[in-house]
């Protein structure tokens, strides 16, 4: 998938679909598990040319953008194990009832968000 695309499930009346893709984006650019790494982002929002008048997504905390970003990390694993679901059952490999990780639950790490991440984004995970 390609991030300049937009998301199937990202609905939001605050904010656009550039200023969601420019977060998902930098917040992967930055490192996901990166400890101040929204304290990056926020810098990052302040000093781009593409936020110039956007004085809503500029006055914005460091914290404010950490719960939209995790918004959308969710927003996005659901859509990625929506995508595994149906190619799963194309393929016929995944029981019903289960998660498309293989276990009963949908809590993935922060690693496994970020090769999520990765994916949608076109790129090859680090090893």
């Amino acid at each position: 998938s390609n991030p300049v695309l937009p998301l199937e499930a990202v609905v939001s009346t605050q904010s656009t679909g550039e200023e969601d893709r420019f977060l998902i984006c930098k917040l992967f650019h930055l490192g996901i598990d990166k400890e101040n790494v929204y304290d990056e982002l926020r810098t990052e929002v302040r000093n781009s040319s593409f936020f110039r008048f956007d004085w809503f997504l500029k006055s914005r905390t460091s914290i404010e953008l950490q719960r939209r970003c995790n918004t959308l990390v969710t927003l996005i694993e659901r859509e990625m194990a929506e995508i595994e679901e149906r190619e799963g059952r194309k393929k016929g490999g995944i029981a019903a009832g289960k998660k498309p990780n293989g276990s009963g639950t949908s809590t993935p790490t922060f690693k496994r968000k970020a090769e999520m991440m990765m994916k949608m984004l076109g790129k090859k995970p680090k090893k």
